[in-house]
C-alpha cells in the first residue's frame, strides 16, 4: 500500500447522520472507542464550515481555554465547538445546557466521548432532550472493501492506524501500545482498577472470546469475587473494549442459557491479545470463528443500528449465532468461517424453536447463493442490504 493510499481519507457512513444531528440538535455527541476515527471525521465535518472551532480536552492548552468556559463558548457564540474527549470534563454539560437553552437553535457543539453513552448520560442527564448520540464504530468492512482484503481485515481488526499500517508488524505493534495506553493511562479515571487485573482479564477473554458468561469461573483463576468481574466487565464494555450479546428469551417453554455472550469487540485486539501477528497464524486457531463472528456482529449492529441482536442456545442443544429484531420482525444470522458452510443441527434446532422471517449464513465467500427455502448464504458484503431488506 504507498503512502497516498494509506493517507487518503476514508469515507465514514455515519457522516450523513451526524450532519442530519447537527440541524436538528443543539448537542451531538459521537461516541466510541479511541482511535476509531471520531477526532478525523469531526474534522472532517468541520473543515467546510469555515465557523467552526476544536478543542481537546487532553491537552493543557486548549483546557486552559476553558477555565471560564462559559465566557469562552459565549466569545463564540455561532461557530460549532467541538469538544473532543468530553468525558476529560463533565462538568461542562450543566454549562452547555444553560447557553442552548439561552441560544435556542441547533447544531451548536459536538461533543467526542470515549466512554459509552451510558457512562456519559450520568453526567449530561441535564441536556436530555437536547442531545443527540451516535456511535462510532473503528472501520465497518463496507467502508473499506476496496481498499483492504478479508484476511487482512479479520487479522488486523478494524482501527484505522492497525488496518492501514504498512506490514502486519507495525499492525501488531501499534495494537500492542493501543491496549497497553489503554490498561495504563485510560482506565485510571475509574477507582479501583488494576493495569495488571484487566490485562489478565482481557486475556483470558480473549482466549474465551464468544463463549457464554461464567462469572464465578472467571473470578477463581482470576482470584477475585465473582461481582468485581461483573463489574470489570461492565466497565470494558462501556469503554468499547467488549461487546456483550444477551441471550434471545423466547416464550417457547424452552430451558434458555442466560448469561450474555462476550467479544472482545476488535479482531485485531483479540489477536493481539493471544499473541496472533497475522492471518496466517490466524488460519488453524481455533479462536478464529469466533473472530469471523465478532466482525459479522459489527456489521449487523452497523446495518441496522435501530435492531436488537441476540444469540439462541436452549439446554437442548440448539444454537444460533445472532437474531436480530426489529420491532416484531426477526431474522436469524448464523457465522461460518469456511469456504463451504453447512448449518449444523443444532442450528437446525433453533430455526424451528425462533421461526425467523429469513436466515443467513455468513461466510468469507465473494458472492452468496440459495442453501436452501429461508436461507441463504451471504458474503460479509451482502449481509448489510440483505438484513436491512429482510427487516424493513
Amino acid at each position: 500500500m504507498d503512502k497516498k493510499t494509506h493517507a487518503a481519507y476514508v469515507r465514514r457512513s455515519l457522516e450523513a447522520e451526524i450532519r442530519s444531528s447537527l440541524r436538528h440538535y443543539p448537542v451531538t455527541a459521537l461516541v466510541g472507542p479511541r482511535q476509531c476515527g471520531k477526532s478525523t471525521l469531526a474534522k472532517r465535518l468541520l473543515s467546510p464550515r469555515g465557523r467552526a472551532i476544536h478543542l481537546d480536552l487532553e491537552r493543557p492548552r486548549d483546557l486552559l481555554k476553558l477555565e471560564d468556559a462559559e465566557w469562552f463558548f459565549t466569545a463564540h457564540r455561532g461557530k460549532l465547538i467541538c469538544l473532543d474527549e468530553i468525558q476529560r470534563c463533565p462538568e461542562l454539560f450543566p454549562v452547555i445546557r444553560s447557553l442552548v437553552d439561552d441560544w435556542g437553535g441547533n447544531g451548536h457543539f459536538l461533543v467526542l466521548g470515549s466512554a459509552s453513552r451510558d457512562l456519559l448520560k450520568q453526567s449530561s442527564e441535564s441536556l436530555a432532550g437536547r442531545i443527540a448520540y451516535l456511535r462510532l464504530t473503528p472501520f465497518l468492512w463496507s467502508e473499506v472493501v476496496r481498499r483492504t482484503s478479508q484476511e487482512t481485515y479479520l487479522a488486523r481488526g478494524a482501527f484505522p492506524r492497525s488496518l492501514l499500517a504498512k506490514s502486519d508488524a507495525v499492525s501488531f505493534r501499534w495494537r500492542e501500545n493501543f491496549i497497553s495506553t489503554f490498561l495504563e493511562r485510560d482506565l485510571l479515571q475509574w477507582a479501583g482498577v488494576s493495569p495488571i487485573g484487566m490485562r489478565r482479564l482481557l486475556q483470558m477473554l480473549a482466549h474465551r472470546n464468544g463463549q457464554t458468561a461464567n462469572y464465578s469461573a472467571m473470578a477463581s483463576s482470576l482470584g477475585v469475587s465473582g461481582v468485581t468481574v461483573k463489574n470489570h466487565v461492565d466497565l470494558l464494555t462501556s469503554t468499547y473494549m467488549l461487546e456483550t450479546v444477551p441471550p434471545y428469551l423466547s416464550n417457547l417453554g424452552k430451558r434458555l442459557v442466560k448469561s450474555p455472550k462476550i467479544y472482545v469487540a476488535d479482531s485485531g485486539l483479540a489477536a493481539a491479545l493471544l499473541n496472533i501477528t497475522s492471518f496466517d497464524e490466524w488460519q488453524g486457531h481455533p479462536g478464529l470463528g469466533a473472530a469471523w463472528e465478532q466482525v459479522v456482529l459489527v456489521t449487523l449492529k452497523g446495518a441496522v443500528p435501530r435492531a436488537e441482536v441476540f444469540f439462541y442456545r436452549s439446554t437442548q442443544g440448539a444454537e444460533m449465532d445472532f437474531v436480530v429484531t426489529l420491532g416484531r420482525k426477526v431474522v436469524a444470522v448464523e457465522c461460518k468461517c469456511s469456504l463451504a458452510p453447512s448449518l449444523t443441527k443444532g442450528a437446525a434446532f433453533a430455526l424451528e424453536d425462533i421461526r425467523p422471517l429469513k436466515t443467513f449464513v455468513v461466510a468469507p465467500v465473494k458472492e452468496g447463493w440459495a442453501m436452501k427455502p429461508g436461507v441463504d448464504v451471504v458474503s460479509l458484503s451482502e449481509l448489510p442490504g440483505r438484513v436491512q431488506a429482510a427487516l424493513a
